[in-house]
Formats: C-alpha cells, structure tokens, sequence
C-alpha cells in the first residue's frame, strides 16, 4: 500500500492557517491507538509534512515515552550540540528547550547546523499555557520559493555561518551540547564533525562550523530552505537582550549568532526578511493538554510563541538523516 493510501485511511482535517489536525478518539488507550495506526500516521507527514493529534489523551511522561516509541522501532536520537539546556525525561526524552517565555522561538530546523540531524520531530503536551504558547510550522520549499533570488542565490553558493561561545550562564555547556567535559573528547568530536573550535582563557569555547542552507529532501528529492539563519542571528533577538549580550560579551563573542558563509555579517535587514517571509507561510495552533505533533524535520520549519502560565511540551528526534545525503552547496572538511 502506498504511503498516500495509508494516509487517505485517516481524516485529517486540512484549513488555511492551522497544521493538519486529526481529531480522534483513543479511548483512554493512547498507546494501542498509537501502535496500530503508526503506518497511517507517517503516511500523513509524508503527504503533508506535519499533523498534530487531538484526543490522543496522553496523561504523564512515560505514557508520552512509550508512544514516542512505539511510534519509532527504531529508537529515538541522543541530542548532540543543542543550543539551549533541556531536561532529560529518560533515553531519548527531552523537554522542549528552555527559552524566555515572553520570546518567541523563531521558526527553525531542529539541529540543521549538525552533519547527521533528525528526520522527524515528534511533540507532546502535557500542560499547556494559559495564554499563547502555539507550535507553527511552515512549508519549507514555500519559503524558499518566497525567498528573493538574489538572497537565496547567496546562501546557496557561500553557505552559512554559526559561530557559538559557550559559557556557563547562557545556552548550552559545553558539556551539555558535546556529551562530556573532557577537552579530548570535545576536540576529536569537533574535528569528526566539521567544527573550528577555539579554546579561551577561563575554559570557555568558542566554535564555527559552515554548512548549507539550502539542500533536497532525501526522499522526495524537493528543494527545501533548511537552516537556523534567522533563528540563531543576533537580530532576531529583542532589542534589549541583544544591547545585553553585547555589553556582557562583546559583539563578536555572542553566545550564538550567524553569518554568511564567507564570514561577513548578515545585516539586519535580511533577517527582517526570512522572518517575514516566515510569518506569512505559517500556519499555527494553541496546544490542549493531551495533544501529540509529528513533524518532517526538513520539509517543515517549527517555532513557538510566546506564552503565559505553566507549559509542560515533551519532545523526541527520531529518523537521523546525513547532511551528505542531502545535496549540500558546500563542501564540509573534516579536519
């Protein structure tokens, strides 16, 4: 059976500016419901590149656990180089990254800086806020196309730049992005995976790593806009947690930010551009307690507004995919 005829088995309810939803009734079983349409269910991100489950009625985190893997057999992923600090649940079960509330995280592909990333990104709630908090997704290829020529002409050819310090008051550690502390380890990690890295006095460690910002979706082959340019870029910061960052650590010692691939800055205004480009192609929806989200990591963009009151989001990378088989613009060089 095809993977459009498994999807037709269920009736996902498609309207301009939501996710795909598919209301259900799993009546107090999640998990069996789960197991038995789990075909059906990656049909749907096939087609569609996202859907967002409601009535699934997950209740706690081991439930959450067991679905996340019942719906992947072949094991979750361990996150390496994270941006942010998360919690582990257990083995493979993280919560989502913590970020300020009252700031939006801004449309972005989950790892797309790394050389082996997540395929498919699976979200659960447990507790939803009282006010804002939405997941939105949006169509990669669509954003592309809606691109400027020229802006994509650029990135296609140079790449693009994360440069990363790490430090111990913002972001990740560096034990908690590579794994471990051990200096050995992080150095040999850096070199398997395409990263200059730079030791500072003090222990901190600062990083660039150039990869591509346009690639082709390895199974359907389709040209998709998949980075963290605009996400992890100075710019899109608020105006005064930007002016912040920059008196404590200096404008070229920022935590995180992005550059063409050449190193030159990206100005505020192209920023100012994918966001906008981003905003119009997303189509959103507020989170009810019990909900699972499944996303295609590489057709489908992520963010989440901001929100008000406890938020309790579940999340796991499953379906590891290689940059190298992804039609990269540029060329990585192990060193």
């Amino acid at each position: 059976m095809s993977s459009s005829s498994r999807a037709s088995q269920l009736d996902v309810d498609l309207r301009p500016g939501t996710p795909p939803i598919l209301r259900i009734d799993a009546n107090g079983d999640a998990l069996s419901w789960a197991a038995e349409h789990s075909d059906a269910l990656r049909a749907v991100v096939a087609e569609h590149g996202s859907v967002l489950l409601r009535g699934l009625g997950l209740g706690d985190a081991a439930e959450i656990g067991a679905v996340f893997r019942v719906m992947v057999p072949t094991g979750l992923m361990t996150e390496r180089e994270a941006f942010a600090s998360r919690q582990t649940y257990f083995g493979g079960v993280y919560s989502s990254s913590t970020w300020p509330a009252n700031q939006p995280m801004c449309m972005h592909h989950e790892l797309s800086y790394t050389l082996e990333f997540p395929g498919l990104m699976l979200f659960a709630c447990l507790r939803a806020p009282t006010v804002g908090g939405a997941i939105g997704v949006a169509d990669s290829p669509s954003v592309l196309e809606a691109l400027p020529g020229e802006v994509v002409e650029r990135f296609e050819r140079e790449g693009w730049l994360l440069t990363r310090t790490y430090n111990d008051e913002m972001g990740a550690s560096v034990a908690a992005a590579f794994g471990t502390e051990d200096r050995g380890a992080v150095e040999s990690y850096c070199r398997a995976n395409a990263i200059d890295f730079e030791w500072q006095p003090g222990g901190g460690l600062h990083t660039r790593q150039r990869r591509s910002a346009v690639v082709r979706h390895p199974v359907t082959g389709r040209r998709c806009w998949f980075n963290q340019i605009a996400f992890l870029n100075e710019w899109t910061l608020d105006p005064e947690v930007h002016e912040y960052l920059v008196d404590v650590y200096g404008a070229d010692a920022l935590p995180f930010n992005t550059r063409f691939g050449n190193g030159d800055a990206i100005g505020e205004d192209v920023i100012r551009l994918i966001n906008k480009v981003y905003e119009a192609t997303t189509a959103r929806e507020p989170w009810q307690a019990g909900d699972l989200m499944l996303v295609d990591n590489i057709r489908t963009a992520h963010s989440r507004d901001p929100y008000e009151g406890p938020r309790e989001v579940l999340v796991a990378m499953a379906d590891p995919v290689r940059l190298a088989d992804c039609s990269p613009t540029v060329e990585v060089t192990r060193r």
